[in-house]
């Protein structure tokens, strides 16, 4: 199939831990030279890694190509009055790259195309007798990420594999939705990994329902929650549990106690002898001009994924303290009695309908009112689930304990309806010929970060173990001492009956140490290594050991029974 020879070949491998890096994908894809970095989060693919993410891409392809995907190339740069026309031009902020070509028009770098293929779309779709459509390309994105980390895990260019398909009616977006799902999952499974799929927040992307398939791993950035029973898995931002309700009290009067230096809930909690699930937690955020003043139960935490879509809006960020004051809140010591409701939105958690009695903030320093209740003693504008949920909280299906595990998400799914077809206009005639909105989904594979997750989930600490339909080459056949004739030309032999087997071969025959070679075996991850070395030739003997398992074998050094062998070996690598 393929002969590379090493010594024509680039393998800049390094010995050491790069200090960069943290992620063991990271470090292992620079020491094995497949890639290089450029600027913080940008990276220059190496030959090695160009192999193995030619293999991902064509296990992607032929996935999206079984439910009738399209391929096509969208542009990366866009005209900024297509984001304009959905309003997320000012939505993604600063991590929209933007720029002014030579004319002045105004251009941003693309980090999904959701705009660009609606307005293909719009000016491609007529009928309904085009439906169902299915587009998909693998391609270059930009993002300008605040913190890139982990090489290849969050990065600021990268590529992805983004899809997106029209429909005619919401039964048919949902007949798709699951195919797509089942070929996420095969792609997956293609790749050796062992994904969760769990419920996620649509985010910025909007749309009625979403998924993400998550590779759990002690260095991923995200979080997901999952039931002990399996009943219920949740991306940790959009995940839901059971708010347990205080027994019934009767409500007792307002009653204002002081609490001297009494910041936090905790403290206040400690000073009055209470839980802290008896006390109201004040929080507050600024969306444009209006202050966000949250009140949830003091033992939750606010979940802002679960705000941003309470207020409909994404641009807020943590108030500051003068701007809490102009309501004539005290920081501390807020709540949600006595202020100034004007240009104030009073979002409150739906633990505070379950809880009675409740401390919380008096407005005035060194003083807290107990018997807080909702709604005797305030109102809300918004009553919503803005809270984070929590490790042991109850399953909302089962009420069996949840448990909060890291992952790193591969893969995200979405049902957007017509969120962007409404935006900009893509309709199309119906079969009673009425215009319509396009219904949409869309469908997204980090396919640089599957390349890493593939490392993630099969190192170990002499580096890289490839699965065999993964790896950049399947055998590495290295030759001890290249300056005896005979063993070179053996090794070109055998690594040359094994090309002709139909497998993709990496002849090592620099003029390096032994231990050198063995080293760069194990790092590169090849799966089975056939060492041609003086002991065992002398003896008409070649050894193979196979790299997930360090399995041996010694095989008499005849093309045909070498070839046979590492056949065996690789069902098994």
């Amino acid at each position: 199939m393929a002969l590379v020879r090493a010594s024509q070949y680039f393998l800049p491998t390094w010995k050491e831990d790069p200090a960069e890096a943290e992620l063991p994908s990271h470090k292992l894809m620079l020491r094995a030279g497949m890639i290089r970095k450029l600027a913080a989060g940008i990276y220059i693919y190496l030959p090695l890694a160009r192999r193995v993410l030619h293999k991902i891409e064509n296990i992607i392809r032929e996935e999206m190509n079984a439910i009738g995907g399209l391929e096509i190339t969208m542009p990366v740069l866009h005209p900024a009055e297509l984001w304009a026309e959905t309003g997320r031009l000012q939505d993604f902020g600063p991590i929209l790259g933007r720029l002014r070509d030579r004319a002045g028009r105004e251009m941003v770098l693309g980090p999904t195309h959701e705009e660009v293929i609606t307005d293909l779309a719009r000016r491609e779709i007529r009928s309904w007798r085009q439906l169902p459509l299915v587009f998909y390309q693998i391609q270059t994105k930009f993002r300008d990420e605040p913190r890139p980390r982990g090489g290849l895990i969050r990065a600021r260019e990268f590529t992805m594999k983004d899809g997106y398909s029209f429909h005619e009616s919401k039964a048919d977006l949902d007949r798709f939705y699951r195919e797509i799902y089942q070929a996420y999952l095969n792609i997956f499974h293609r790749c050796a990994l062992d994904v969760v799929v769990v419920e996620a927040d649509p985010g910025l992307m909007g749309g009625s329902e979403s998924h993400e398939f998550m590779l759990p791993s002690p260095y991923g950035e995200d979080s997901f929650i999952q039931c002990e029973s399996g009943d219920y898995a949740a991306n940790l931002e959009g995940a839901i549990s059971v708010k347990d309700a205080d027994p019934p009290e009767p409500l007792l009067p307002l009653q204002e106690v002081a609490t001297p230096n009494c910041y936090t809930i905790e403290a206040v909690a400690k000073f009055l002898g209470v839980p802290t699930r008896k006390t109201a937690k004040a929080v507050f955020y600024k969306a444009g001009e209006e202050l966000v003043f949250v009140v949830i139960r003091g033992d939750l935490e606010v979940n802002e994924a679960k705000l941003a879509r309470a207020l409909g809006r994404t641009d807020f960020r943590p108030a500051l303290e003068e701007e809490i004051k102009e309501i004539g809140a005290v920081p501390g010591y807020a709540s949600p009695i006595g202020i100034s409701r004007d240009g104030v939105k009073v979002v409150v958690d739906d633990s505070i309908l379950k809880a009675r009695n409740l401390v919380a903030g008096a407005n005035e320093e060194g003083f807290h009112l107990r018997n807080v209740n909702f709604p005797r003693d305030f109102t809300a504008d918004i009553v919503a689930d803005v809270a984070m949920a929590k490790e042991g909280d109850p399953c909302p299906r089962c009420g069996a304990p949840l448990r909060i595990q890291r992952a790193i998400e591969l893969g995200h799914i979405f049902k957007l309806g017509t969120k962007y077809s409404e935006a900009m206009g893509a309709t199309f005639l119906d079969r009673m010929g009425k215009s319509r909105p396009l219904i949409m989904g869309c469908y997204g594979i980090g396919v640089g970060r599957l390349l890493a997750a593939v490392i993630e989930a099969h190192h170990d600490e002499a580096g890289i173990i490839w699965p065999a339909n993964l790896a950049p080459f399947q055998v590495i056949v290295s030759v001890l001492d290249p300056k005896q004739v005979l063993l070179l030309s053996l090794g070109e032999r055998l690594a040359q009956a094994l090309a002709e087997a139909g497998l993709e071969v990496l002849l090592d025959e620099r003029d390096q140490s032994a231990g050198e070679k063995f080293h760069d075996a194990k790092l590169l991850g090849i799966p089975l290594l056939v060492v041609v070395g003086p002991r065992a030739v002398g003896q008409n003997q070649v050894e193979l050991e196979r790299r997930r398992d360090g399995e041996k074998r010694v095989v008499e050094a005849k093309p045909e029974l070498v070839v046979s062998k590492v056949m065996e070996l690789l069902q098994g690598a």
